[in-house]
């Protein structure tokens, strides 16, 4: 008995085939081997081809099939790039291309949304400002295309037009449409104060179905295109970084899930509708909430992680050494850096600096004792201090960090930058081996019932490492000295 998941990025879509009973992934694809093309028509703008993620789909799926049976397969889990919209018409074909997350052309439809409403209410109720989200984005369309605009019957996320093809089944989630910033906490309903200020009829919204459940069964027309089995549910459904989460076991108060490559990200669980006074993190509706039993992941993002350490690699590291040898020769040099202090915010503007571009910079240099292994070591501990900085807004807001779970992929292949995050944060580290399209396989056996719950799903999930905080004081030493160069 077999579960399918797919992970749809803007980079590929990644498939994987894992067995019920054991949670071996037992087959894995991704298309395509290069990146996927972005459309840019002007600077700053993002958009994709919701075709594209189909076609790129119907190749995953067949090198899939080469190596299972369809009709082995129970049930179907989607994750999908978070924030991207695309609009149907009443045909339920696609009318422009997907403006997706990485597109900045809708940010001052946002911030009109805020000053009609007010930014406390935004907290309050959206749990973030309007800013650059799939919400302010139809916005954009509608001002813009306004013709375009008057033919759409419904939009969707990325997943959702995934699950259409799939089912023929327009809906989306709860999740979904608070990632979209469509969905009043207080009233737990989409919100009518939004919709108003911007101007959009309840109805463009999709119908709501739970993340975990049916949610549709694969058509006759996707499965003759697919060679899937018609009738078979699609029972999961969630954004990359809920599902992220998801695939590490992340379901509780307390418990984190990290990532670490060109940029970073830390998305904590808390148990209580709350949200950033000062709008540094996002806050959405996690996999598992409810209004009766909460559950939010508060979303930090890092734009200065993993290229800072690359940068350094091509300009400061000797020439033709290897990650590995890099972390080595970074090792040697004790906690703290022997007193540098890397500020690693050199990849734009952060949010959780208040949408600051204040740049990478480099403190405490001393030419007569400081080299290469110096500045290596202090790159790695300045992206960690930054996690940290952003660990002490979630814990303001109630997160209580006992865990952090991660991959064993980009930076966190690192020791130093492990042991240096478990020291500075007193959390326990958790290295599993998983990926996105394996936790969404998981996900649809949850939905499926084929788990009777989300411990059983993970109890399967294959831990390679623990790290204990140790060296808590040297540590704790070296990040007040580097907080105390940053100045917001």
């Amino acid at each position: 008995m077999y579960l399918l998941g797919y992970d749809i990025g803007s980079s590929s879509v990644k498939g994987s085939v894992v067995d019920a009973q054991t949670g071996k992934t037992v087959a894995f694809a991704s298309f395509p081997e290069h990146e996927a093309p972005i459309i840019s028509k002007k600077a700053g703008w993002a958009e994709q081809e919701p075709r594209m993620w189909w076609g790129d789909l119907k190749v995953v799926t067949q090198r899939l099939l080469q190596e299972v049976d369809a009709a082995d397969i129970k049930a179907i889990g989607i994750s999908y790039q978070m924030h991207g919209l695309v609009c149907v018409d009443k045909d339920r074909n696609v009318l422009r291309p997907s403006i997706i997350w990485c597109d900045s052309r809708a940010v001052p439809y946002g911030q009109k949304a805020q000053e009609i409403l007010g930014e406390q209410w935004c907290l309050e109720h959206l749990l973030n400002a309007p800013g650059n989200f799939t919400a302010a984005k139809l916005a954009w369309i509608k001002d813009n295309e306004a013709e375009l605009y008057r033919r759409i019957w419904k939009i969707m996320l990325p997943g959702d037009y995934i699950a259409m093809r799939l089912t023929d089944t327009v809906c989306t989630t709860v999740s979904g449409l608070s990632e979209g910033i469509f969905w009043d906490f207080q009233a737990d309903a989409p919100s009518a104060e939004l919709l108003a200020a911007f101007g959009f009829d309840e109805s463009i919204l999709a119908q709501r179905r739970p993340t975990f459940g049916v949610q549709g069964t694969v058509s006759r027309k996707a499965a003759e295109e697919l060679g899937l089995k018609e009738g078979t549910p699609v029972t999961y459904r969630a954004g990359d970084q809920p599902n992220n989460a998801l695939s590490l076991g992340v379901f509780n108060p307390g418990e984190i899930a990290s990532t670490a490559g060109t940029s970073g990200v830390v998305y904590g669980i808390i148990d209580q509708v709350n949200y950033d006074p000062k709008s540094r993190v996002n806050t959405f509706a996690h996999v598992n909430h409810s209004a009766a039993d909460p559950r939010l992941g508060v979303l930090l993002c890092i734009n200065g992680t993993g290229i800072l350490n690359s940068w350094m690699r091509r300009n400061v590291a000797p020439e033709g050494i290897s990650y590995p040898q890099m972390n080595t020769l970074a090792q040697k040099v004790p906690i703290g850096s022997e007193g540098i202090s890397i500020l690693p915010f050199g990849n734009g503007a952060e949010r959780m600096l208040r949408n600051q571009d204040c740049g990478c910079s480099i403190h405490g240099v001393n030419f007569n004792l400081h080299g290469k292994a110096e500045l290596l070591r202090a790159a790695q501990e300045g992206i960690v201090f930054s996690f940290q900085y952003g660990i002490e807004i979630m814990e303001q807001m109630g997160l209580k960090v006992d865990k952090i779970h991660a991959g064993e992929a980009n930076m966190f292949q690192s020791k130093l930058f492990r042991d240096t995050l478990a020291g500075v944060s007193g959390a326990t580290i958790e290295l599993y081996n998983t990926e996105g399209s394996a936790g969404a396989a998981k996900g649809a056996g949850i939905g499926a019932g084929i788990y009777k719950n989300a411990a059983e799903a993970f109890t399967t999930l294959e831990r390679l490492e623990v790290v204990l905080p140790d060296h808590q004081e040297a540590y704790r030493e070296a990040y007040e000295r580097w907080k105390s160069y940053l100045t917001l």
